[in-house]
């Protein structure tokens, strides 16, 4: 707050470089040391769902279908598949660039036991070009892989407490 009691709002533009978590740090305490707030969005976000291509869409619609997405069509071109209140739009529409640059990160209570789902569910043998890789540890927590039949790279992980 500003010494006349209103908030001031900065505004950043972003420019295309990495911040160290040690420079963000540094970035926080200077602002806590000059007594300035950041502005939010009065508005709360209540999801986000991220588009993915498919190369081949009827064999990924039934992969997502067998991984326990729900399945939502939307158009002949588009669906949203749902879990546990996560979703994505999952489009009739293959750049190879593009899906294989796209990862996605899902949040689990368990990596151990989602793994041992996964591999039950035996998709690498129903679908061709799906890998599951094994879980690994990192300093961050652990994660495990799984690639879709179009080559999008999902981790499933958790976070340590």
């Amino acid at each position: 707050m500003s010494s006349n009691g209103k908030f001031v709002k900065i505004t950043f533009k972003v420019y295309y470089f990495t911040i160290s978590s040690m420079s963000l740090i540094l970035f926080y305490r200077l602002l806590i040391q000059t007594n300035i707030s950041i502005y939010y969005m009065q508005q709360k976000a209540v999801s986000i769902r991220p588009f993915i291509g498919a190369k081949d869409f009827e064999l990924s619609r039934r992969f997502y279908q067998d991984l326990g997405f729900e399945e939502s069509i939307i158009s002949p071109e588009m669906s949203l598949f749902r879990i546990s209140g996560l979703g994505f739009y999952l489009q009739h529409y293959y750049v190879q660039e593009w899906v294989d640059n796209t990862m996605l990160f899902v949040e689990v209570a368990d990596v151990k036991l989602y793994y041992e789902e996964l591999v039950s569910l035996e998709l690498p043998q129903k679908y061709p070009g799906v890998r599951l890789l094994p879980i690994r540890v990192n300093d961050w927590g652990s994660e495990c892989f799984l690639h879709d039949p179009s080559g999008i790279l999902w981790h499933f992980g958790a976070f340590n407490p």
